[in-house]
């Protein structure tokens, strides 16, 4: 993954990695960026097709789908959008003749709906939409690809009052070594959930489940990319409201003091001790907001990212993830999560 011009150009040099002639061609490809992405899971036989489940990740669009955060149903999109992606969905099935499961991932950008890909199979995602609708849709595709009709399962696409949140699970306490940041390559290899009647809570469960506890006091250290200074400074307002301390390094730091905020400025670790690493070493970093872009930035950061790792520290590397968070812990302190047996909220 390249980042910018600069580091195509160094990545293109390297002839170990490519060898460059007219019979070695390479593919340069594009992401939306600052795009939401979405998953939708459908069941259709040549009459009918039934809407399973309407999924909105968390991070952005050019995070790999297995490696994002998302919701059932969606908890920022519009209806309208909603709307549209049922009805984009329903046709394409039809288009494309399925008959048992498929899975249509989307792009929103600015109010319009990009199609990424279609598969005519059983996604992923599958498991955690049954969970979250109390719907046995492996079960009914496989009924429908056998014969049956599916009109006479009856379904009917409902929106659920309560919130999934399905979260990836990361091998990187395994893998010491490796950066953290999230991109189009999938890192995970595993995912969990969790239910609760409203987003904040149910994420809350959700980062639980995958081995983060969010602090409920405590010291934030944010760094994020240019692209993401003016999101994250609603994110860092709360967080002073709560009660948090945060300190921050470099053009962060410069945009929220900018902002009236009381923010500490802290050493990126090229500008010479006491850094930010020495402060998460000696245990005064609580949580971590660090989003980064270019190959030198990414160089930069990346014992911050480590030392995340190593130290237990729980840590974001998007911007949505991060704002999530933020609700999440805003929720918890003023009520207690509660458990409760799936059946009472899909039955």
């Amino acid at each position: 993954i390249v980042r910018d011009e600069e580091h195509m150009i160094e990545t293109l040099e390297q002839t170990d990695v490519f060898k460059i002639s007219g019979d070695d061609p390479v593919l340069i490809d594009q992401y939306l960026r600052n795009a939401v992405e979405v998953d939708v899971d459908a069941i259709a036989d040549r009459d009918t097709v039934f809407v399973a489940g309407i999924m909105e990740h968390i991070e952005e669009a050019g995070v790999h789908s297995g490696d994002s955060a998302c919701t059932l149903p969606p908890y920022s999109l519009d209806q309208a959008t909603i709307a549209e992606i049922r009805r984009q969905t329903a046709a394409l099935a039809r288009e494309l003749n399925v008959v048992g499961l498929m899975n249509v991932q989307f792009a929103v950008q600015a109010g319009q709906i990009y199609v990424l890909e279609v598969n005519p199979r059983a996604s992923r995602t599958v498991p955690f939409v049954a969970k979250a609708m109390g719907i046995p849709v492996a079960a009914i595709a496989s009924r429908v690809m056998a014969g049956e009709a599916l009109s006479s399962f009856k379904l009917k696409e409902e929106v659920p009052k309560h919130m999934s949140v399905k979260e990836a699970v990361m091998p990187f306490a395994r893998f010491p070594g490796v950066d953290v940041v999230l991109g189009p390559e999938m890192k995970s290899t595993g995912e969990v959930m969790g239910i609760d009647i409203t987003f904040e809570r149910a994420f809350a469960k959700s980062q639980i489940a995958a081995g983060l506890t969010l602090p409920d006091k405590g010291t934030v250290f944010v760094s994020v990319r240019d692209d993401d200074k003016q999101a994250i400074i609603s994110p860092a307002r709360k967080l002073i409201e709560m009660g948090f301390k945060i300190v921050a390094t470099g053009g962060t730091a410069t945009l929220l003091i900018e902002q009236g905020l009381a923010i500490t400025r802290i050493n990126k670790v090229y500008e010479g001790r006491p850094h930010i690493v020495d402060a998460m070493k000696d245990g005064s970093i609580d949580l971590v907001f660090n989003t980064t872009e270019g190959a030198q930035a990414l160089k930069d950061s990346l014992s911050i990212r480590r030392t995340a790792l190593m130290q237990k520290i729980p840590y974001y590397t998007t911007i949505a993830g991060a704002a999530a968070a933020v609700q999440s812990i805003s929720a918890l302190r003023t009520a207690t999560l509660e458990v409760a047996p799936l059946q009472s909220y899909v039955s």
